[in-house]
């Protein structure tokens, strides 16, 4: 794991979209530093690209999407986050394309936010494990849809929507990366996030030998504070769009 000190991350923006593959993607690390940021009055909005309908083995997809939708409000709930979308696409087979690019566009456009937040899209964490294709996809298709929204000849039939294009977007934020520079205090919010991964007890549930949430966040939240200088950390990689 890296050493190197972590810079903190800017925190003079009002609102945050965060675009992930999967309920619960979002409460392995990130859900603490948005539990931070929403306790300062920033406006953070969930938009999940699929249910996570394959993700429970033992259970069809038609009963799991709708238990893994009601999960991640929960969840998203504990930390401040009151609205949560979803976009519909197929689990476990999301394809980078233009109809994923618009769609996060569009999402952008709707929402306009200061920055947008996913989550580690290299292929592996770390040279050790290897990542799952539906978080590569999401994570290269929001590198393009951030530009594509602020692009008014790029998908026009959003403005056929009314959606005018939002050329604003400062930067991406990836969680969890094993490239991240930057860091974010959650310390105070710590707690917070591990109820927020508790939420998803029904998936959790029907994982084989998965960790106890507190000790699987834990190892590496102090890691991240250890490089931050603080108790517990979350760390990011940053995709500047735009000068700060």
């Amino acid at each position: 794991m890296p050493t190197t000190p972590l810079e903190p991350l800017p925190e003079d923006w009002d609102r945050a979209l965060v675009v992930a593959a999967h309920p619960d993607d979002v409460e392995y690390g990130a859900a603490a530093a948005i539990a931070r940021w929403t306790g300062q009055g920033k406006r953070v909005v969930y938009c999940m690209v699929t249910s996570g309908e394959a993700g429970i083995d033992s259970m069809p997809p038609e009963q799991t999407g709708p238990l893994r939708e009601k999960e991640e409000r929960d969840a998203a709930a504990i930390v401040g986050v009151d609205e949560v979308e979803f976009l519909g696409h197929a689990d476990g087979v999301v394809e980078y394309g233009l109809p994923l690019r618009r769609d996060i566009a569009r999402a952008i456009r709707r929402h306009r936010p200061d920055i947008v937040i996913t989550g580690n899209f290299h292929e592996t964490f770390g040279g050790v494990i290897l990542n799952q294709a539906d978080h590569i996809a999401v994570g290269k298709a929001v590198l393009d849809g951030a530009r594509d929204a602020g692009n008014r000849w790029v998908f026009t039939e959003l403005l056929d929507e009314g959606l005018e294009p939002w050329n604003k977007v400062r930067a991406i934020w990836a969680a969890g990366s094993p490239e991240a520079k930057h860091g974010a205090d959650v310390t105070d919010t710590f707690d917070l996030g591990v109820r927020s991964l508790e939420a998803h007890a029904g998936y959790l549930g029907a994982l084989p030998g998965h960790p106890e949430p507190r000790e699987f966040l834990g190892m590496f939240a102090r890691q991240a504070g250890d490089r931050l200088g603080v108790t517990y950390g979350s760390v990011f990689e940053v995709y500047p769009l735009m000068l700060y």
